[in-house]
């Protein structure tokens, strides 16, 4: 639980805090923008909500906050039954992130029960998860609680088989897409690590870990280049060959998502291939 006491002194004055035990992974940021900024190390709260939904945001950020660092005098609870949260169709975001993948957002597709990373084995959360089949990993570093998920719903797990050493079924090495059915295409990235993947669901949602994200400050989709742990050239070429692909959503595990139009979508991805070369 948060502390009063370890308030950062960054924070406005209102209910909601961040102490000091933040780790920065920026989770609270994507769920509750308008509430949450970063003040370069550690998240604060330089908006305190002031409307309805500024206050389920919030209180999504609170329970997603994989260390607890969050605070509030009213507390969460009504945020339990809004957590995972409706994007757009079947997709969701869950909520619940996990220290051990540095608070990455996973996701739930609900019509195949299929879950995109693992969050955190929370009980509000499993309860409100209809079943699990399927549990698609982007990459080994976001697979936090996936032995819990498996014990609990039985379901595959599925990582490229260049990530190791996680006790998890592994898909063949190389570069290929492998449909894996109910409309979900791997499509292998290396680059973060050797073995990232990135998966399309319905030609729409592309489900992208560490690979891609959002930048509001250049503009245009980017990767992340000081936390890339393989191949800045392999990363590079992968993200060439995503140009062959067509979809709206970029749904990261860690950075903004963002929903564009498809042309839009691909001149974006073209100006973040152009600036990785240059990077």
């Amino acid at each position: 639980m948060a502390e009063p006491a370890l308030r950062l002194p960054d924070n406005v004055e209102g209910d909601f805090y961040v102490d000091s035990t933040c780790i920065d992974c920026d989770a609270c940021r994507v769920f509750a923008p308008a509430v949450f900024s970063d003040a370069g190390a550690q998240s604060f709260v330089f908006h305190q909500p002031s409307s309805d939904d500024e206050l389920l945001a919030a209180q999504k950020a609170q329970i997603t906050c994989p260390t607890s660092s969050i605070g509030s005098i009213t507390g969460a609870r009504r945020a339990i039954d809004a957590l995972p949260e409706l994007i757009e169709d079947d997709v969701y975001r869950c909520g619940y992130a996990s220290e051990d993948s540095f608070g990455a957002i996973s996701y739930f597709a609900r019509e195949p029960e299929i879950l995109i990373d693992s969050p955190r084995f929370a009980e509000p959360l499993v309860k409100r998860l209809p079943n699990v089949r399927r549990m698609l990993l982007t990459h080994q570093d976001d697979v936090a609680d996936h032995e819990k998920f498996h014990a609990r719903f039985g379901c595959e797990r599925v990582l490229h088989a260049d990530d190791r050493g996680r006790n998890i079924e592994l898909r063949p090495a190389g570069r290929d897409p492998i449909d894996l059915g109910d409309g979900m295409l791997m499509i292998p990235t290396p680059g973060h690590t050797r073995g990232h993947a990135v998966f399309l669901y319905r030609g729409k949602f592309l489900f992208t870990g560490d690979h891609l994200a959002w930048s509001a400050t250049r503009g245009h989709l980017y990767a992340f280049r000081s936390a890339c742990w393989y191949s800045w050239t392999e990363q590079i070429a992968s993200m060439e060959r995503l140009l062959d692909y067509s979809f709206e959503w970029v749904l990261p595990g860690h950075g903004r998502p963002v929903r564009s139009p498809r042309e839009e979508m691909r001149r974006s991805l073209e100006r973040c291939v152009d600036w990785m070369k240059r990077a």
